[in-house]
């Protein structure tokens, strides 16, 4: 059985289908991560977010930040999606799932997760404003 399942998707996300890939017996810890839209960024009223990025690129990417998640804690299994399209507030745009025996292993691979895929991921987002106008936001440089 694969420990990792990491990749982009149009489709909406699936908090149980995270959830129980990263089940077992032997695992005391399941850790659930969820972005999610928020309503205001900036002072100003968010509609919704259009996630854009280069799918195959981005797929690659998840699964290299997975795997390296996984070479620093092997006792884990990992869950990541995220999606690409629109998405109202309220409504989930990533989701990590780790599962592993205790919970700091959790806890720290899911940090790192997060934190790389802002930092690395091709994954780009136009916020879409209550007034009808819409704006695409400022990223990370992919050369950090």
């Amino acid at each position: 059985m694969s420990k990792i399942q990491a990749f982009t998707t149009t489709e909406p996300i699936q908090v149980d289908q995270a959830a129980s890939f990263v089940s077992s017996s032997g695992y005391g810890a399941i850790n659930l991560f969820t972005g999610t839209v928020r309503n205001a960024h900036n002072n100003r009223q968010v509609e919704g977010i259009t996630y854009d990025g280069h799918r195959v690129l981005a797929d690659k990417t998840l699964q290299g930040i997975a795997a390296e998640a996984y070479d620093s804690w092997p006792e884990i299994s990992i869950y990541l999606s995220h999606f690409i399209g629109r998405l109202n507030v309220g409504e989930i745009s990533v989701i990590i799932a780790i599962g592993s025996p205790h919970r700091e292993p959790s806890f720290a691979a899911c940090r790192f997760i997060i934190e790389q895929l802002k930092l690395r991921a091709p994954i780009w987002k136009r916020e879409h404003y209550v007034d009808g106008s819409s704006e695409w936001l400022p990223g990370h440089s992919l050369n950090k």
